[in-house]
């Protein structure tokens, strides 16, 4: 039974909205292509779910044995294309670009992989999420006051059984065995951690050679590198160092077996381009969540807020109120009421590569970022090597 046709009551109805398409009113937004060519159908599509349509999954895939399926976190599309000298591997695979989900970042999305369904849906709705009146992390599982893993359980939290209940090797590292995010979204899998790359291609390998029809690999260096050092030498040299890695799953397993690459989301360069949420908006709101290039803001009086925001950092931002992002299905047609209470009421969607710091809280100092719905953040590759 596919995940989403499961026990949970929905609050927001099924929404006539156009996904995969542009945002439109001028925006160079991509909108989650959420009924075919997203990260959130890859898996029910290989493991033979319901039908969701074809034309975008790569030559191929469908008649395979055995498929390994390798998410590299913040392998965007068009950072590909624009370093595919230093990438022959990824560069000569075949396939093409599908979408992400919104927010484009990481804790949506690869949540979104693991359990086939729209953020909406599971409700990870966010980097940063309001629950209860605390701010949760979702990537540490924290809040203000520490480890949020039993006053938030994550098995509560997030109720998609992971990879349509059934339970595949999963090679991830070994760091986040037993985390928060880690029990929300692959709870109940044959986890396999890897501490070195050596050994992530070698548990690859072992599971192929052991005849699991379906082997899920996850890698975040070149995520890391993006937000460490932005998008100049040092994430050149990752980007060839992932697809030599490409390379070595690809060496490591028959050449009947399919190896899949895609990614969670894209990344920008917002060196130089950020700055504090302005005081005036900061006083209309009661809280601020998301990321620092899809923000929401939590006010008793969201009109304001969006009036204000949209006078302060209207230049550099869309600003959005919650229900314009449902009626464009931002989040999935299905929006669950966990899920709607978890968001914000007015959203600042980054155009361009500016970001926006939350000046009350404790904001990493980096390069690289996504979560809004530019080419270069939603575009992200499906090829088979």
């Amino acid at each position: 039974m596919h995940p989403s046709d499961g026990d949970n009551e929905l609050g927001t109805s099924d929404r006539a909205v156009a996904v995969g398409e542009p945002w439109g009113d001028g925006e160079d937004f991509v909108l989650p292509d959420y009924d075919a060519g997203c990260i959130s159908n890859i898996v029910p599509a290989l493991l033979e779910y319901p039908p969701l349509g074809d034309g975008w999954m790569p030559a191929g895939v469908a008649e395979a044995e055995q498929v390994v399926l390798l998410v590299i976190d913040g392998l965007g599309w068009h950072q590909l294309q624009a370093r595919t000298e230093l990438a022959p591997t990824l560069a000569g695979a075949a396939g093409g670009p599908i979408t992400t989900v919104a927010p484009s970042t990481t804790a949506a999305a690869l949540s979104s992989i693991a359990t086939g369904v729209p953020p909406g849906e599971h409700g990870v709705v966010g980097y940063k999420i309001r629950v209860g009146g605390q701010t949760l992390n979702t990537l540490r599982w924290s809040t203000g006051t520490g480890d949020a893993r039993k006053s938030i359980p994550p098995r509560d939290f997030q109720q998609v059984p992971a990879f349509g209940g059934r339970a595949p090797v999963v090679v991830n590292k070994a760091e986040f065995v037993g985390s928060g995010f880690t029990t929300a979204h692959l709870d109940n899998v044959d986890y396999r951690p890897y501490g070195t790359m050596a050994t992530l291609v070698w548990e690859i390998e072992r599971a192929v050679a052991a005849g699991e029809r379906f082997v899920y690999g996850y890698y975040d260096g070149l995520d890391r590198v993006g937000h460490e050092r932005g998008h100049q030498g040092a994430f050149d040299a990752e980007f060839a160092f992932v697809d030599r890695l490409v390379a070595d799953v690809r060496a490591a397993v028959p050449d009947d077996v399919v190896v899949l690459v895609t990614a969670d989301h894209g990344q920008v360069d917002t060196t130089g381009l950020t700055r504090p949420i302005d005081e005036a908006v900061m006083r209309t709101t009661t809280a601020v969540s998301g990321e620092d290039r899809f923000v929401w803001l939590h006010a008793t009086d969201p009109a304001e807020t969006a009036r204000v925001a949209q006078d302060l950092h209207g230049s550099d931002f869309v600003v959005a109120t919650r229900d314009e992002l449902l009626d464009r299905g931002v989040f999935g047609r299905r929006v669950t009421p966990d899920a709607l209470e978890r968001l914000g009421d007015v959203a600042l969607l980054a155009r361009g590569c500016a970001a926006l710091l939350d000046p009350t809280g404790r904001t990493p100092n980096l390069l690289g970022r996504h979560g809004s719905l530019t080419p270069a953040e939603m575009h992200v590759p499906l090829v088979s090597v």
